[in-house]
């Protein structure tokens, strides 16, 4: 099996880098496209669009929740009915996997913005600098501290706390009470949640009402992309469709089921919809 470092050797590291090609405008006014898709309500936004409304809150000080959905969340809401709860809660919950943009076109005959959190977080950061503190959950401690020491350098922020993900996450326990009471006296701007499906989310949906007024974002991975131990390979593997193949060579053990038994659910799931379901209108429209 070939390592992660044969696989990506001689690749830049594409996350993270501030995009300078699109025009970024912080303060735009700019509509929510809203998707409903199998159940999950999505939003239809831009990478540079998401940085945007990402750094207003911010700077406004406003309470803002950013959620994603690939192929493994789509099948996780078919069985987890509180998904779709958190998925119409969220501010911003945009596409982030090959599959959902083309159940989309599949299934409502249009296509979707697709993107992930490494793709746009760095230009936020980069617009924000000093005026973005992170607090960073979830990931082993080591790799968490990198992280924040790694993004004190590229944009300029503070770290407002880290905080690994090897706690007690049940409601109410006092490993989660404690967390939430020190993201709390730490009061960031941003809360990269980097916990992975569906923990992460399961966590916010639980403890949202009792976070400060900052930006949350299910991050997953991100931690380890912003260490320096995970390089994204340039955009096209993924306009490919095929940055799953990349994730799985290199964590077989970790993701073979959501990949070798999780994508054909997901592709049943799919099929079920187009057979029984009648296609929604996509529409523009506020947060609810």
């Amino acid at each position: 099996m070939p390592s992660e470092t044969e696989l990506l050797k001689d690749i830049p590291d594409y996350a993270l880098t501030p995009l300078r090609q699109t025009a970024f405008r912080p303060g735009g006014d700019v509509g929510l496209e809203i998707v409903e898709l199998m159940g999950l309500r999505l939003h239809n936004l831009h990478r540079d669009v998401i940085a945007a409304k990402v750094v207003d809150a911010v700077m406004s000080q406003q309470k803002l929740l950013v959620v994603n959905a690939n192929a493994h969340m789509m099948v996780l809401a078919q069985q987890l009915p509180w998904i779709c709860g958190l998925f119409r809660s969220a501010d911003i919950a945009f596409c982030d996997g090959a599959g959902v943009q083309l159940a989309t076109r599949l299934l409502k005959g249009r296509g979707i913005h697709r993107t992930t959190p490494p793709e746009w977080i760095g230009t936020a950061l980069q617009s924000l600098g000093a005026d973005a503190s992170i607090f960073w959950l979830g990931g082993e401690a080591a790799v968490a501290e990198a992280a924040a020491r790694r993004f004190e350098a590229l944009y300029g922020v503070r770290t407002a706390g880290v905080q690994h993900g090897f706690f007690e996450t049940a409601p109410g326990s006092s490993d989660t009470l404690a967390v939430v009471n020190r993201i709390n006296a730490a009061g960031p701007s941003i809360l990269l949640i980097n916990m992975g499906m569906p923990l992460q989310e399961r966590w916010l949906w639980e403890n949202w009402e009792r976070l400060p007024n900052c930006v949350a974002i299910t991050a997953g991975a991100l931690v380890d992309h912003a260490a320096g131990r995970v390089k994204r390979p340039p955009r096209w593997v993924a306009n490919l469709g095929v940055e799953w193949l990349i994730r799985l060579l290199h964590e077989p053990r970790r993701l073979w089921r959501r990949y070798l038994l999780g994508l054909p659910v997901f592709g049943f799931y799919v099929l079920r919809y187009a057979l029984l379901s009648e296609p929604d209108t996509a529409r523009t429209g506020g947060r609810r």
